[in-house]
Formats: C-alpha cells, sequence, structure tokens
C-alpha cells in the first residue's frame, strides 16, 4: 500500500492511498483519509495514537463504548480488530505509512515490527 500526503505548511491538504491489501487495511486506510485530511501534523499524530492504542487494547476491553472510541467518531468500527491479532497489521498499515509520511518523508516502512 502507498499513502501520499500533500501537505500545505502544516496541515494535510489531501490524502490518498493506492495499493493491493485485504478489506480490513482498505476500509482502514479509506477513513483515515477522511479523518485526517485538514488536519495538522500534529492532529493526525495524536489521532493515530488514540487510533493504534484502540486496535491494540486488550482484546476483552470494550471496543466501541469507551470515552476514547467515541471519540473517534468513524474509526471506532475497527475497534474489533483488537480480537483478532493478526489483523491489527491490516487495519494499521495504512496509518503507519501515513505517520512515517508526516515525521520523515517518504519512507518505505513496515508493520512487521511495530506492534
Amino acid at each position: 500500500m502507498t499513502v501520499w500526503v500533500k501537505l500545505n505548511g502544516d496541515v494535510i491538504d489531501d490524502v490518498s492511498f493506492g495499493g493491493r491489501g485485504c478489506a480490513i487495511s482498505k476500509a482502514s486506510a479509506s477513513l483515515m483519509t477522511s479523518a485526517v485530511k485538514g488536519k495538522t501534523r500534529e492532529e493526525a499524530r495524536e489521532l493515530f495514537a488514540r487510533f493504534h492504542d484502540m486496535v491494540t487494547a486488550s482484546p476483552t476491553s470494550p471496543a466501541d463504548t469507551s470515552p476514547e472510541a467515541k471519540a473517534l467518531g468513524r474509526l471506532a468500527v475497527l475497534g474489533g480488530v483488537r480480537r483478532f491479532p493478526a489483523r491489527v497489521k491490516c487495519a494499521t498499515l495504512a496509518w503507519h505509512a501515513l505517520h512515517s509520511a508526516i515525521n520523515d518523508g517518504a519512507a518505505e516502512i513496515s508493520t512487521d515490527d511495530q506492534l
């Protein structure tokens, strides 16, 4: 998966993705692009952290009833992924690519060492 980010100063003016992947990775990438467009880099970093915390939380914690999950809006639908550890990487792939892009510029990343 490739993520493209267009910045206008510190604001994410546009973001898109392309590539192949499972339904979870595509859905997560699509929701991510909607969620971060118009946000500053810092706001996107904070959203990344909240999303990552949600999908990597204990499988027994409530997926979409916590205040943190509710604050994520539509992204909270991916909270159930935490019950399937092998799929967490699918949900976070585009997010790690975005995080790398807004922090380091263009770089290839892998979710193999991200959890």
